[in-house]
Parts: C-alpha cells; structure tokens; sequence
C-alpha cells in the first residue's frame, strides 16, 4: 500500500534539491501469534527515529541523535509513551469495528494507518500523507487536493461520510500535514546534521557471486545520500551492461548503494573503474576493475557476509514498513496525529451499520 521513495541524484557535482520525509506507521493485529497486537514506528527519510509495541510498552528512540530532542523537550519519550499505551486501545477498537464491517470474525487480520509529510529543500514543496489500510489492501485516504477522504473500500465509506460532513476534520488535517509536521521534520532533520560529519566517504567494496556474473560494486556508509555511483571505461561513462541500484539507509542513519557491470569479455579488466561522487566533496572515489580485488562466494566468505548485511537491511525497511500509524498532540510538545481529538476519534470508534 506504501511505497518508498528511494530517490538516486544524478550531476552530484551541483547543488541538488532533496526532498525529505518524516513518516509514522501504526499497526494493530489480532490472530496473528508472536507478534504485537499493536506496533508504531517512525522514519526521518526512510531512516527509523522511534519504536514502540504492546509488548515492550515503551516508546525508545532507534536512532542516537534522536535522543537529543530532550534537550528541548525533556518530557518527549514519556509523552510517546503515554500515546502508545492510549493508541494500543484505539486501535484494538478500530480493528474490532472494520472485522465487522467486513463481516469477519476468524483469522489473522491487520488494521493499518499511515501519516506524514514530504518537504522539498529546495522548492519549499509540501506534500501531505494520510492513508487507512486492511489487511493489506488500501482503505480510506486523505486528499489535499479536494480536503476530501476517499473510501477505497464500501466499508468506509461510513467514515467517509462522517470526516467530510465535519469541516474541522479537513482544516485540521491541512494544517497538520502541510504546517505542523514540516516544522518537525526540519527539527529532526537539525538533529541528524548535528550528529553527523557533514560528509562521509564511504567503504567501497567489487562483489561478484560467480565468475560469469554481473560485477556489484557497492559502496556503504556515506552521508549523506545525495551520491552517485557509476561505472567508466577509458575515462568516460558507460551505461551499456550497467544496472544501478536504489539508494538505501543503512541502521546507523548512512547510507549504500550498488552498480552492476556485466564483466567485461576479450578486453583488459582494468580499462574499467567504479566512480563514486558525494555532493559536497571534489575528489571522486575510484575503484579499478582488477580481478584481485572481487570478493566472490568461491574465494572468501565475506562477499557473503555483506551481501547478508544488504539483504538484512532491505528487508528491516520492508518488515518497518509494512508497520503502521498514529501519533498525537499533547501541549505542542510532539507531532499530533492529524486526526486525534476526542471527538474525531469516537467518530473513527463508534460501531456502525455499514449500509446507514
């Protein structure tokens, strides 16, 4: 239902415009064993800032830099707390009412809700997010455009109802998605860049499972995640045989990334290098084609170890993701849920005849 954007920028050696992103996934299951009834994340650009769940009870930071919000905030993590032990209840209710509607009452089921803001650096360009999913299937979402929700499913269309006959509702979620949430994506965004080195070169590494394979070469570790990675002969860029990968985050807030060559046949290896570019430094990383240099699964076990780390990393995103969300406004300390109140939540709540 969600997808991210995993942007790659091209012509480095210029200022490029970047658009970052701060998301919250919420989740609530029932029928599904070892594993939480109800489960929030949060991510700064693709990158995950918080964690909760019914079974730890507690929010935590998953990023250091994180922590810092404190400094500002000294209440923030309990209040984050206090959100996830309340929303656990919502939600549990949520999930209950939208099995009725749909008339199920065995089985593994998920009720999904997922928020946000993306905001251009450069442009100033704002867009705002706001969608309801069941059991993997979109549900109900909010347009900007019209300031209207959308009943993917009939079964929301009661909500629909209810949300677009209350003008607060769509003043409230304009403000938040579009104001309220870009102020705090540009604070966590002060956080990370305080954190942080302002640029970080990274580790670059030429994998190559077999000797008849495409050659990866995978560069890990950088910061930030305005790079390019690409493959030249004879001092000129060459696309023919090359497959370039997404930019992906890693755990610790860096980034990787990957380009694929066909091996090159009846020509010298070394005519061929992996140039890396970071925005913000002048020398380029370049690593030669040389046959010593590839790590393969025949010659040493760790091209498989990173190859494992890619993977383990590609798959975190994919589990966080497929989590989803809910945040709430207390004494303008933290983000608010953009549909939160009282009153908007009993309309979400209270149990309905699908057909009235």
């Amino acid at each position: 239902m969600i997808t991210l954007l995993l942007l790659i920028f091209v012509g480095i050696h210029r200022a490029v415009a970047v658009t970052h992103s701060l998301k919250y996934f919420y989740t609530s299951s029932s029928g599904i064993h070892n594993f939480p009834e109800y489960l929030s994340v949060g991510y700064v650009d693709d990158v995950q800032i918080s964690h909760c769940d019914s079974i730890t009870k507690t929010s935590v930071a998953k990023q250091e830099w994180m922590k810092k919000v404190t400094d500002e905030y000294p209440e923030y993590w309990e209040e984050e707390t206090e959100t996830c032990l309340e929303k656990q209840q919502a939600f549990k209710e949520n999930i209950k009412i939208t099995k009725d509607r749909f008339n199920q009452t065995k089985g593994f089921h998920v009720f999904q809700r997922m928020y946000g803001c993306e905001w251009n650096d450069e442009t100033g360009k704002v867009k705002g997010l706001e969608q309801f999913g069941y059991n993997g299937e979109d549900f109900l979402a909010f347009d900007l455009t019209t300031e209207s929700w959308i009943a993917v499913k009939h079964q929301a269309f009661v909500t629909k109802q209810k949300w677009d006959h209350s003008k607060h509702i769509a003043e409230y979620e304009k403000s938040y998605l579009t104001t309220e949430c870009v102020k705090w994506l540009q604070m966590y965004l002060r956080y990370q860049e305080k954190s942080l080195m302002k640029t970080v070169l990274p580790s670059v590494s030429l994998l190559q499972k077999s000797s008849s394979s495409a050659v990866s070469c995978h560069a890990t570790g950088f910061y930030p995640d305005r790079a390019e990675l690409l493959w030249r002969r004879d001092g000129e860029e060459i696309h023919e045989g090359v497959e370039k990968g997404q930019i992906l985050p890693n755990n610790d807030g860096t980034f990787q990334m990957s380009v694929d060559l066909q091996p090159p046949s009846g020509e010298d290896m070394q005519r061929y290098e992996c140039v890396f570019q970071l925005s913000g430094v002048k020398e380029d990383v370049i690593t030669i084609l040389e046959k010593a240099k590839i790590r393969t699964n025949e010659g040493s076990s760790s091209q498989m170890l990173i190859i494992i780390g890619v993977l383990a990393a590609v798959i975190a995103v994919i589990l966080s993701v497929s989590a989803f969300i809910l945040y709430k406004k207390k004494n303008a300390k933290r983000p608010p849920s953009p549909v939160d109140n009282k009153e908007i939540q009993e309309q979400m709540l209270q149990p309905e005849n699908p057909s009235a």
